[in-house]
């Protein structure tokens, strides 16, 4: 039964590691689209004088954020507390 336990707990580390090493590629990806897109937003927004267009941002910010937070932050170690 110990070594039963050892071994779940085993894997669930492994699946722990594939889940962040998937967050951080995840993030290489989504940081460039975000960066490109805030870019081209802003350029728009500047160009057409209507701040509205910058809205997509939000979204994209907080999707970027939790990204990050999962990959390089702190938020397993809040979810296993």
């Amino acid at each position: 039964l110990e070594r039963q336990l050892i071994l779940q707990n085993l894997m669930r580390e492994r699946q722990t590691a594939m889940q962040i090493a998937w967050t951080r590629e995840f993030l290489k990806y989504f940081g460039t689209f975000f960066g490109l897109a805030a870019a081209v937003l802003t350029t728009g927004a500047v160009k057409r004088k209507n701040p509205a267009v910058l809205l997509p941002i939000l979204p994209l910010s907080f999707v970027f954020c939790y990204q990050y937070d999962m990959g390089y932050g702190t938020l397993l170690q809040r979810i296993k507390g």
